[in-house]
């Protein structure tokens, strides 16, 4: 790639000073010299603008009908974030280099969902697209694929998937068969990869990036949501939001009922209620001092938005001091902070009945008891009207079998008549780590009462809320649980996560020692917003962590 050098005998004495090649690299004249430097420059600005590492605007290779889209502009960036995690360095063996992904784009794009049941357990299954700008070659795009790629999918699928490549559209379309017949695939076209689980949706993607199918750019209330440099950013449409509901309804029915008129009633009322009531989700991943600090924005239909302004207030000063009551092995623990709690039940029952059909609303309002019997609760409007706000829940599971709840008590007699049968408080209590406690007769239920508060629910794990109080042993010892002593907004949530931070680890590095699991430790806020209402969760690995266990 040298400028060519003239032959001897080509030579004059009139000629300008040649490069001989017997002549010591560093005796080339200056003029030569500036023809090297000059041909390297120009070589380098032409690998830079075909190997440009511009960001690309991925919305416009997203299928407009798309119903769940996410984005990272930087998939080294984030990944980056979750291995300086405490909890992944502890557990993996190294930390993975992700330097080869820098300035490397992802978009998914969730086309469809599918359904499935085994064993008696519903699975979603979402028809996908992932489309990756790498900002290179397509050789170095096709290499990627025949090695990261095809290693990934074999650690998903198994050493024996078989792998089929096609020439096909000016590209090259990749195809990996499992054994047991289930399928994924990608195309490669240029510096674009596509990967999904779904041949048909593939095609539409690259039809978007030929220009003969409309984008997700085309969607104006898309484009006003959309907000850039975040770590990650996510959007469910109305239309999303239409189409996913009934399968949330049943997902969602599946594991909150034990009935099969309890589930059929869950998977009737819920969908409807988020179509009558929620416009679009809106996701943003950020890096924060805590670790990652996932935002979900839902925006409200207008007079839904009104409503729960009307009914929900935080401004409330706690007479209790909740963190007294937590053993540190707690599973999750929400504390409310509503100004009137008997208001806002009302009110979100009203709400609620009002946005589905006539009848499911009457039967949501003659059964809404029956939302608080897990803390042995029969009378739900008694019940809060005879307690003090704020009010904690805390899990000990999660399944969220043993659970229980504290409140301050403002009419002792009142609020026993709001307490399941299962209590007799005419028979003969219980003094234990300084407390009065009633239990049921098979000892699964109680009621504690203690310097004005009541702890009610599961006997076992109330049992556990007094001794900590009693010995002092508390969950405040736990850095993570500051935050949630902190907040005043609406509702607060402390909780741990016992299986996440190994499967990441298995994912993106390998692990130290396979047996060892490590907790880890979060908190989500819901805060009323100008559009509806926002949760915001700081945790280890965020929502782009859970996305990459599921992969495991």
């Amino acid at each position: 790639l040298l400028p060519d050098v003239p032959s001897q005998s080509s030579r004059t004495s009139g000629s300008s000073p040649t490069l001989n090649p017997t002549m010591s690299i560093f005796e080339i004249d200056s003029k030569n010299l500036k023809t090297i430097c000059l041909f390297l420059i120009v070589t380098t600005f032409f690998l830079s603008a075909c190997c440009s590492s511009q960001k690309t605007d991925m919305r416009t290779l997203a299928p407009l009908e798309t119903l769940v889209y996410l984005e990272t502009n930087d998939v080294a960036d984030a990944l980056e974030t979750l291995t300086a995690s405490p909890a992944f360095q502890t557990l993996a063996a190294n930390k993975p280099d992700f330097s080869a992904l820098k300035n490397t784009q992802l978009a998914i794009a969730v086309t469809g969902f599918e359904t499935a049941e085994e064993n008696s357990v519903l699975s979603l299954k979402p028809q996908f697209v992932a489309v990756v700008e790498t900002h290179a070659w397509h050789w170095q795009a096709v290499s990627l694929a025949e090695n990261q790629l095809d290693k990934f999918v074999r650690k998903t699928f198994g050493e024996t998937a078989k792998l089929e490549k096609i020439d096909k559209n000016e590209g090259v379309f990749f195809i990996w068969t499992a054994t047991d017949s289930r399928q994924v695939f990608a195309f490669l076209r240029g510096s674009l990869i596509y990967f999904g689980n779904n041949a048909a949706a593939i095609e539409k993607c690259v039809a978007v990036s030929r220009g003969e199918a409309e984008s997700l750019a085309r969607n104006e209330s898309f484009s006003r949501a959309y907000t850039k440099n975040n770590l990650a950013f996510g959007y469910v449409s109305t239309a999303g939001i239409t189409k996913i509901a009934d399968l949330a309804g049943v997902s969602v029915a599946v594991n909150a009922a034990e009935s099969a008129d309890g589930k059929s009633f869950i998977a009737q009322v819920l969908p409807q209620v988020l179509q009558n009531t929620t416009e679009e989700i809106v996701w943003t991943a950020n890096r924060s001092e805590h670790g990652v600090e996932d935002v979900f924005a839902v925006r409200l239909k207008p007079e839904i938005n009104s409503e729960l302004k009307e009914i929900l207030h935080s401004d409330v000063e706690s007479k209790i001091n909740f963190v007294e009551f937590l053993p540190s092995d707690v599973f999750s623990a929400t504390r409310y902070n509503l100004k009137n709690p008997l208001i806002a039940w009302r009110g979100l029952l009203l709400t609620t009945a009002q946005n589905t059909d006539v009848l499911s609303g009457k039967v949501l309002m003659k059964f809404s008891d029956n939302l608080l019997e897990p803390y042995g609760i029969s009378k739900a409007e008694t019940f809060l009207s005879a307690i003090d706000s704020p009010i904690m829940t805390v899990q000990f599971d999660a399944e969220n079998d043993n659970s229980v709840s504290i409140a301050a008590v403002k009419d002792f007699e009142k609020l026993k008549t709001s307490i399941s049968k299962e209590i007799n408080f005419k028979s003969p209590l219980e003094n234990q780590f300084g407390a009065e406690i009633w239990f049921s007769g098979d000892k699964n239920l109680a009621a504690a009462f203690i310097e004005n508060t009541i702890v009610l629910g599961d006997g076992e794990s109330i049992l556990k809320c007094l001794r900590v109080k009693e010995n002092s042993e508390n969950s405040m010892k736990n850095p993570a649980f500051q935050r949630f002593t902190e907040s005043r907004n609406l509702a607060v949530t402390f909780g741990k996560d016992v299986d996440s931070a190994a499967k990441i680890v298995n994912v993106l590095g390998n692990e130290k020692d396979e047996n060892r699991r490590l907790a880890t430790f979060y908190t989500t806020e819901t805060r009323l917003t100008e559009n509806g209402f926002e949760r915001v969760t700081v945790s280890d690995f965020g929502l782009i962590g859970s996305i990459l266990g599921k992969l495991n």
